[in-house]
């Protein structure tokens, strides 16, 4: 063997070593986002989404529906004054929720209300449309 071959063999045992050491290696990042409690349900000619989400107003949320997926996202605001928590179980800041719908709605129809600490979202159901076959 040359020293030109130990070489190039010496750098491949180290790569090698580097790849072995670093594929046990787990990097996970927290998002900044989180997700409210979320009920998605049927009714006879709609579906609905309610979303638990307290101590906001309406201009806190932007909602859209694009194909088949209703995105809703929003800011809750924290309070503005320091404090020393013991517990602290409520989220602030931002969130989003992308839900995929079972089944087709029509957009124009779809309505959204916020009260008492929960975002309503009413999507109705697409009707079947009936075909004329031409004589």
């Amino acid at each position: 063997m040359n020293s030109g071959e130990k070489y190039d063999l010496r750098i491949y045992e180290e790569i090698q070593s580097i790849s072995n050491r670093s594929a046990h290696w787990r990097v996970s990042m927290r998002s900044s986002s989180w997700r409210p409690p979320t009920d998605v349900y049927e009714t006879e000619d709609a579906l609905i989404i309610r979303v638990e989400i307290a101590g906001m107003k309406e201009s806190d949320f932007e909602i859209a529906l694009n194909d088949h997926i209703l995105s809703i996202r929003g800011f809750r605001q924290d309070l503005p004054e320091q404090r020393a928590y013991h517990q602290m179980e409520i989220y602030f800041g931002e969130f989003f929720i992308d839900i995929h719908l079972p089944l087709p709605v029509e957009p124009q129809g779809v309505e959204a209300a916020y009260k008492n600490g929960f975002l309503w979202v009413t999507l109705p159901k697409s009707k079947p449309q009936k075909i004329k076959i031409e004589d």
